[in-house]
């Protein structure tokens, strides 16, 4: 399942550079597919098949707190063993999201699909 970030943040920074795939964001911040990854253009989703474009910008999710995008959270699979972003929260808000479930090949599948591998 993907990690989201709750209202306990402490907007301290400490995750958004651990985040392989750059699915962390500050908040009131627009963010895109595209940002640090090797996606552009047209591209289909995973698990939605919804297709979107890369580099549009999307509204921020939260503008209070760090967010996570889940369509680009891959729990940190096939870089680490656990979430980074859990790891370093000196305040454990960033937890499992049990509304976005995902297996672990789907996780290794997303992340294929976000560095192009």
């Amino acid at each position: 399942m993907a990690i989201k970030i709750t209202d306990e943040c402490i907007n301290c920074d400490a995750c958004i550079a651990e985040c392989p795939n750059n699915a962390i964001y500050e908040p009131d911040t627009e963010w895109a597919y595209a940002d640090e990854t090797a996606l552009s253009g047209m591209v289909t989703v995973p698990g939605t098949g919804e297709e979107v474009d890369a580099n549009e910008s999307h509204e921020p999710i939260s503008d209070e707190f760090y967010y996570i995008v889940t369509e680009k959270c891959t729990e940190c699979k096939g870089f680490h063993d656990e979430p980074q972003c859990a790891s370093v929260c000196p305040v454990d808000c960033c937890v499992p999201d049990e509304d976005h479930v995902e297996t672990d090949e789907e996780l290794l599948a997303k992340k294929a699909w976000l560095h192009g591998e």
